[in-house]
């Protein structure tokens, strides 16, 4: 491996983000430690535990949107679509089997998702009023909750299939 200079390798980090990573690894691999980018690097990998926590709120507002859906606009569907968001039942199943998936291979994540049920409303409540835009429905018209109107138990266990 040819040698690169700190500044060199920081300027990799904004030009050549993949070759960034491999000189790092390189640079670990062969523990010269004193020519890690470690600022970029510590930074990555928080942000890598970040966009995981992130992806399971996703999911998470995926859940909180269509259970807001099937309690309060089931007669709401766009053309096409069947009455009763039955497609929503199975959007929620499948995002809590994604969610465990996810545990799986983190199971920190369990943990840390229910502090973050806020920020996966903030999210649901833009998708509900979007949807609202899309179909044609005014969306000011509803009042959709500012805060969360289930909790994260809730989300997470609420069978919908015995409330068809």
């Amino acid at each position: 491996m040819r040698t690169i200079g700190k500044e060199e390798l920081k300027e990799l980090y904004e030009k050549d983000f993949p070759l960034w990573v491999e000189k790092n690894l390189e640079l670990l691999r062969e523990k010269a430690y004193d020519l890690v980018d470690w600022e970029n690097l510590l930074e990555e990998i928080e942000d890598m535990a970040k966009a995981e926590l992130r992806a399971c709120r996703s999911h998470l507002a995926v859940i909180l949107e269509h259970l807001y859906k099937w309690d309060h606009f089931r007669e709401l569907t766009r053309a096409g679509e069947e009455k009763g968001g039955r497609s929503w039942i199975k959007s929620v199943e499948r995002a809590r089997e994604r969610l465990e998936l996810i545990f799986e291979d983190a199971p920190s994540l369990r943990k840390k998702l229910p502090d973050e049920l806020s920020k996966a409303w903030k999210e649901a409540r833009i998708r509900l009023l979007e949807w609202l835009d899309e179909i044609g429905e005014d969306s000011d018209k509803y009042h959709i909750p500012e805060k969360c109107p289930y909790t994260y138990e809730e989300a997470m266990t609420r069978d919908l299939r015995k409330e068809i």
